[in-house]
């Protein structure tokens, strides 16, 4: 059975006082008390010898941990020891699996390289995979002839990353002019910055303005000097970023209540909507061996329709009316655009 986060905090405990130069061969008593005071100060919860027996058993033994820590008693001077004396639990090598997750990982990460945010994790990322050798496979075929991932595009407004992130980070206001892509004219703002989200390649700024108050979303590559304050807010007054996408699809949020929506697919699409939800509230409410019904709790957002039109005549919107008006709507329009042709 894994081990939980209390268990592995004591681990490297243990670990840190078996090590000690300063303090060699530590009792039980020395080992349950490090723990305590670490894990719980002065707050007067207890450690049993039963729950350090239990630690030293499972790194001595545990495979789902991997350490087999040679840790021996010693009698004559009555404290634990490494019989390695460079061992440590820190210094466990990474088998097979975790070496290829790491470099899955570290892949992902490699194709944001450019975007000035993640430019600081780039030779990081590169001397990790020199380091452990893991750029290649054992057959000396490179990754990316293996798996491709999705790359990241050129994104305009990647500049305004790194000073949101850090105004974000650091409280501060900032102050920037914005330009819709509607409108010819711009518009200055100043605005207590919570939150980065990324949608679709697009990454936008959500916050609260410093004099109004109200939670408003930017789109960065729509932003025009932006420039950090040196006037700090506190808290995010109210903001909760799981709660405030709760019943979104995609960036935009209105104050509108979410409503039912109820979906009918065909059976060729029906796979792909039942291992790849359109939403998390998506429950499925009927099924066949020629369609799937499908019922999500969202608000009826532009998203929304430019995702069911994604599936063309795949999908047919049972409820709500409105909704189902609006992309019949749309339908109809991009008939009459091609009818022109014809």
């Amino acid at each position: 059975m894994p081990a939980n986060k209390f268990a592995l905090l004591r681990y490297r405990i243990i670990d840190r006082c078996i090590r000690s130069k300063g303090r060699p061969y530590p009792s039980k008593e020395d080992l349950r008390t490090a723990c305590e005071e670490a894990l719980y100060g002065s707050d007067g919860e207890r450690i049993s010898m039963s729950t350090i027996d239990k630690d030293l058993w499972a790194m001595r033994n545990e495979g789902e941990l991997g350490y087999y820590a040679p840790i021996k008693f010693d009698k004559a001077e009555g404290g634990y020891f490494y019989t390695e004396s460079d061992f440590s639990i820190a210094e466990i090598p990474l088998n097979e699996d975790d070496l290829q997750a790491i470099n899955m990982a570290a892949q992902t990460l490699f194709q944001f390289r450019d975007i000035p945010i993640f430019e600081q994790f780039g030779s990081a990322i590169e001397k990790i995979m020199d380091r452990m050798k893991i750029s290649r496979s054992e057959d000396g075929e490179a990754l990316d002839q293996i798996i491709q991932f999705e790359s990241a595009p050129d994104y305009q407004g990647s500049e305004f990353l790194e000073p949101v992130f850090r105004a974000i980070s650091e409280r501060r206001t900032v102050r920037f002019d914005y330009q819709k892509f509607q409108s010819d004219q711009q518009k200055s703002y100043h605005l207590k910055p919570y939150i980065l989200k990324e949608y679709r390649n697009r990454w936008y700024m959500i916050g609260r303005g410093a004099e109004d108050g109200r939670l408003l979303t930017f789109g960065l590559e729509r932003i025009r000097d932006l420039q950090p304050t040196e006037e700090r807010y506190h808290g995010l007054e109210g903001f909760d970023a799981e709660q405030f996408f709760k019943h979104a699809i995609g960036i935009t949020v209105t104050n509108d209540k979410p409503m039912e929506v109820e979906l009918e697919f065909d059976k060729q699409f029906a796979p792909y909507i039942l291992t790849q939800p359109i939403h998390a509230s998506q429950q499925v409410i009927e099924k066949s061996e020629d369609f799937v019904r499908v019922r999500l709790h969202v608000q009826l957002t532009i998203e929304l329709v430019t995702t069911i039109l994604a599936y063309a005549d795949r999908v047919v919107v049972l409820k709500p009316r409105d909704l189902k008006e609006e992309v019949k709507a749309v339908l109809t329009k991009c008939l009459n655009l091609y009818g022109q042709d014809l």
